[in-house]
């Protein structure tokens, strides 16, 4: 009984070997973002090489992909969905076996807010409050007006534009001098970040990660006191017509990894690794500041990541596998 008993553990690793080596093709989506085509490039190389999927990158964006996945099964992996626009589709095809939550893509979620530059605090922290601010309005110069400190929001027809306006009247920054500047895009918007950050002047608005604006810049998020209401923020700032807007902080945008069920059943170990796989904000900026100023595509980096973040990755997968994916490294 006991050779027996010892015989069980065996036979189900077997099986699910041979569940993977049967992994066959997966069709991973590749978005048209840089944090989301290098998820994509990662998976593909980590999936082929440490778990013989054959496994290839297909355009994608959310919510094509999303409906896709949904109504017709494929692509098998979406690596980086930002999953509340489509959040009641994809929770019934969940509910209905089709798909699968595999995971966080980026364990922060996305993250927007408020910020001042990291050299700003360090010389007065009272201005990582957002009543350290408005006391100190005069500081934050309007390239314009001599009479208004700035702020800079979101480029007009962007969403954020919205709750960047409506969290601006629910914080009175009008009231204590401020200016809603419109950067016009969102190249204006970053870089009237590096334009402060050049000559280490103080800056004042709206911004998200993971990007490459916060790789290179360090920032600080303005604490409002509030906490997050995310009725408040849900029902009236992110809302056109919002007549009594509340204080809230950005609640985190939900970023998921989502699979097809018969991927995650006919391949559960390369599923598992899905499950394991997610990306600190801190070190998503980082890469993506490195892409861009290398100039750098997903397979790229890809290979700079796998190369400089071993002491990530490696903790997403069983070593046989890190060994396996090193090998390949080494052979590129």
């Amino acid at each position: 009984m006991r050779a027996a008993w010892l015989g069980l553990p065996l036979m189900f690793a077997g099986s699910i070997a041979m569940a993977d080596g049967n992994c066959g093709k997966v069709t991973i989506a590749d978005m048209n973002w840089n944090s989301a085509t290098l998820i994509a490039n990662v998976d593909r190389f980590i999936l082929e090489h440490g778990y013989g999927c054959d496994a290839e990158l297909v355009p994608g964006d959310t919510m094509p992909t999303g409906t896709s996945m949904t109504e017709k099964g494929e692509p098998d992996i979406a690596p980086e969905l930002w999953s509340n626009s489509i959040k009641e589709a994809l929770d019934k095809a969940v509910a209905e076996q089709r798909l699968r939550y595999a995971g966080k893509a980026l364990s922060d979620g996305g993250e927007e807010g408020f910020w001042v530059p990291k050299y700003l605090v360090e010389k007065n922290p009272e201005l990582a409050t957002i009543q350290g601010i408005i006391d100190n309005a005069s500081l934050f110069e309007h390239p314009e007006d001599p009479d208004s400190a700035a702020f800079y929001g979101c480029p007009a027809g962007w969403n954020c534009q919205i709750s960047s306006g409506n969290l601006f009247k629910a914080l009175k920054l009008e009231d204590a001098g401020f200016d809603l500047l419109d950067p016009g895009s969102g190249a204006g918007l970053s870089g009237s970040i590096a334009k402060s950050y050049e000559r280490q002047e103080p800056w004042f608005g709206y911004y998200w990660a993971p990007t490459a604006v916060l790789g290179k810049y360090e920032m600080v998020k303005v604490d409002f006191g509030s906490g997050v209401d995310p009725e408040m923020f849900k029902g009236c700032i992110t809302q056109t017509e919002c007549d009594a807007p509340g204080v809230t902080m950005y609640p985190p945008s939900l970023v998921q990894t989502v699979t097809t069920e018969g991927f995650a059943n006919r391949a559960p170990e390369a599923y598992d690794y899905l499950t394991r796989r997610s990306f600190k904000n801190a070190d998503m900026n980082a890469l993506l500041a490195w892409m861009e100023d290398n100039q750098a595509d997903g397979d790229v980096a890809m290979e700079h990541f796998l190369t400089e973040f071993e002491g990530t990755w490696s903790g997403w997968v069983k070593p046989e596998v890190a060994e396996k994916v090193k090998v390949a490294l080494k052979n590129l």
